[in-house]
């Protein structure tokens, strides 16, 4: 019967302590600033007037602009390409780069979790020995306890809630990361198979341009022997070909240098893995390119959206430095097993008790007030982050889109210098073969033909690289 005061003083204070925490509860609220995202741009368009690319001349596919089209989530599957699908699928299931972002991803997701444990109470156990001894009474006593703790900081002010709330953030922002990371490895992926295609592509109009080469050679030689040219003659052929003869070595290092670098795209060694002989020629090049508009853009592009989730945390840090300045309550509860003896631990009595604190910041030294306006700050810079961040992203869709143009109307010009090159070469070589053209004119009409082959490989393949490009910028993520 000894033990029913006790009983009752410790119900009276579990009630005391339950209304203190459900009257925090009741009036609690987060301070600091309600996050609100930036509105959506007022700009409709990346450039002057609407989009619309020429005609790249005849042979060559005709692409046009079109808005409101979604984007395809395997937008490189566009070029009709089994090997290039098999590249890029290989990179986004092996790549190193995207295995990092998966883990940091996964690691401020925990972070929430951690934060989350926050708002909670917390629950543990203790045991405790102690063996005191006195003077001048002889002897020494010992004393043995076990039980539970129980603590509980109510969030009274958001502190908490906010913190959580940042946590979020950042994770929502290393998610977009990832698919950030996602989005450019599949245009690294494509640009580099385009870099092997093109070099591909130039090596085999070089070895035209060096059999045209040889038979101007043949030429020379065969009316050196006829008595219609001279030494001279000969040498400048033989000095023509050895010229496109340099150009070879060049183009051979590229086409390794895009191998080991699809190799180290794919998470492999270039020594174990084997790019595919990738060819434009086999390639289909996409006809219609969807557009996104520039409010859609903001939503969709994962490098802007990992910019706002910074923002958004960036206003919770405020509230969390907020927070600092007002009360903080911690609850606690605990009771024990208590014994003189380790064997009669918990046949003996036992203790319990129950504590609210309250803490209030009264002088840091300014600190609480300068980590307030450090975190205004903070949110000021990430806001022009943002902001920063949306306009490169208006402006590389506006560079591409003019590359675009630029790509048609080069190729439209190369196709051009390329026949009448070639046609200019042939005239040439049947006059001097008559013996009524000058070698001069034969040697300047090749190396015309030589620049215009290589040069209308090239703006094909440019033509097959932006066009990978504009998927890129407009945000087309690959499916995870």
């Amino acid at each position: 019967m000894s033990e029913c005061p006790r009983l009752r003083g410790a119900a009276r204070w579990c009630r005391g302590l339950s209304a203190l925490v459900l009257l925090l509860g009741a009036g609690a609220c987060a301070v600091g600033p309600d996050y609100r995202a930036p509105g959506a741009p007022s700009a409709t368009g990346y450039v002057p007037g609407a989009p619309r690319l020429p005609a790249p001349g005849p042979s060559e596919p005709a692409q046009r602009i079109v808005p409101g089209v979604a984007l395809p989530q395997y937008w490189w599957r566009g070029f009709d390409s089994p090997q290039l699908d098999a590249t890029v699928q290989r990179a986004l299931l092996r790549s190193p780069t995207l295995q990092q972002a998966r883990a940091v991803l996964e690691q401020a997701r925990e972070a929430v979790r951690v934060a989350r444990g926050g708002l909670l109470p917390q629950f543990d156990a203790q045991a405790v020995a102690s063996r005191t001894r006195s003077s001048p009474v002889p002897g020494a006593s010992e004393l043995y306890a076990a039980g539970p703790l129980v603590s509980y900081a109510p969030d009274a002010f958001g502190g908490t809630r906010r913190l959580v709330e940042q946590q979020a953030a950042l994770a929502r922002a290393q998610g977009h990361q990832l698919d950030a990371a996602r989005l450019a490895l599949s245009g690294q992926v494509v640009g580099q198979a385009v870099q092997a295609a093109s070099a591909r592509e130039q090596l085999d109009a070089l070895e035209q341009v060096l059999q045209a080469d040889r038979r101007g050679v043949d030429l020379v030689g065969l009316a050196l022997r006829a008595g219609r040219a001279s030494r001279a003659d000969l040498l400048s052929a033989e000095s023509q070909l050895a010229a496109d003869e340099t150009l070879r070595a060049p183009l051979q290092q590229q086409l390794a240098l895009a191998h080991d670098a699809l190799a180290r795209l794919v998470g492999d060694n270039a020594a174990e893995w084997r790019a595919p002989d990738f060819q434009l020629t086999r390639w289909r090049l996409p006809d219609a390119l969807p557009l996104v508009v520039p409010s859609e853009l903001v939503r969709r592009r994962p490098d802007i959206a990992a910019a706002e989730a910074d923002l958004h945390a960036a206003s919770a840090a405020l509230g969390v430095t907020t927070a600092n300045l007002y009360p903080h309550v911690t609850l606690g509860a605990d009771w024990s097993a208590q014994s003189a003896t380790l064997g009669a631990l918990f046949a003996g009595g036992s203790a319990w008790g129950l504590s609210a604190a309250l803490s209030a910041p009264l002088w840091h030294g300014g600190a609480l007030r300068a980590q307030r306006r450090a975190a205004q700050q903070a949110y000021q810079a990430q806001l022009a982050v943002y902001r920063q961040t949306v306009l490169l992203a208006f402006n590389q869709v506006a560079d591409v889109l003019q590359a675009l143009d630029h790509d048609a109307r080069l190729l439209r010009a190369q196709q051009a210098a390329l026949r009448s090159a070639d046609e200019s070469l042939q005239l040439q070589r049947a006059a001097y073969a008559a013996g009524a053209g000058d070698l001069l004119q034969v040697l300047a009409a090749q190396r015309a033909f030589g620049q215009a082959r290589l040069g209308y490989a090239r703006a094909r393949a440019q033509r097959f690289a932006d066009t990978a490009q504009w998927f890129t910028v407009m945000g087309a993520v690959p499916a995870p």
